[in-house]
């Protein structure tokens, strides 16, 4: 029996706002008589100062380059939130040696793919969230969480799959609480091993992916290997992490 199908696929600072006008310092009351008029002019704050605070007003840049090429699929603004929910996975390093074999013999068709740094079967699509609602989101997140029980999943999920859809439907209640999007529709659940930039999802397909297969396949113990006890759920929302432990 196949321990898990292979798939290739294409993925297509201070949190309040500024306030427009003028405040005063209490007791002001305006200029006292004799006094001259203020000058209405707002003078230009010195390079020196301002390079003392790079992004505090924009956020930070995006430089691609720093990530590999890939870019943000939505602009950084101030108080917005990227956030995720997932299942982590824990790679052992019988999963490590497996992933040693897999990608090498995928990069003889698209030489650009990097190893994943982190393995994780996500359960929502990126969305963005205020500051303010982060605690709100995540608490409705574990009060679903709460009586969904722990279940099994492989590299592309081939058992437990009901189980992960009764998750999902959790997830996007909540997201539905808070107006954001739901996960797809009919999702095809998949732990994502490597990656690049551009859609190579042609050059994958076919006889690589049958290769790739039949090394899981033929690779000792590798129904059991690809097996992971779920016993909680993630939700990362900008540098913050989150767990949601399942009963």
């Amino acid at each position: 029996m196949s321990a898990a199908p292979l798939v290739g696929y294409s993925s297509s600072g201070s949190e309040d706002e500024s306030e427009a006008g003028v405040r005063t310092r209490p007791g002001s009351g305006g200029r006292r008589r004799g006094q001259s008029p203020l000058p209405s002019q707002r003078f230009p704050v010195p390079d020196s100062v301002l390079n003392m605070f790079p992004g505090t007003e924009e956020g930070p840049e995006d430089d691609s380059e720093k990530h590999g090429g890939r870019v943000r699929t939505f602009p950084h603004e101030r108080g917005n939130w990227a956030t995720h929910v997932y299942i982590p996975y824990e790679a052992k390093e019988e999963f490590l040696d497996l992933l040693d074999v897999l990608l090498p013999h995928a990069q003889t068709y698209v030489p650009r793919l990097v190893r994943m740094e982190a393995f994780h079967l996500s359960l929502s699509q990126s969305v963005v969230l205020r500051h303010h609602w982060i605690l709100p989101f995540v608490q409705a997140l574990k009060e679903r969480m709460a009586s969904i029980q722990r279940t099994f999943v492989g590299l592309e999920v081939t058992s437990g799959h009901a189980q992960l859809l009764d998750l999902v439907s959790e997830v996007d209640r909540v997201m539905e609480e808070f107006s954001l999007a739901t996960f797809y529709q009919d999702p095809s659940f998949h732990i994502s091993l490597a990656w690049c930039v551009g859609d190579t999802s042609l050059q994958l397909e076919g006889q690589c992916l049958r290769e790739l297969q039949d090394i899981v396949d033929e690779f000792e113990d590798a129904e059991m290997l690809l097996r992971v006890h779920t016993e909680h759920v993630r939700c990362k929302s900008g540098n913050k992490f989150f767990s949601m432990p399942l009963k």
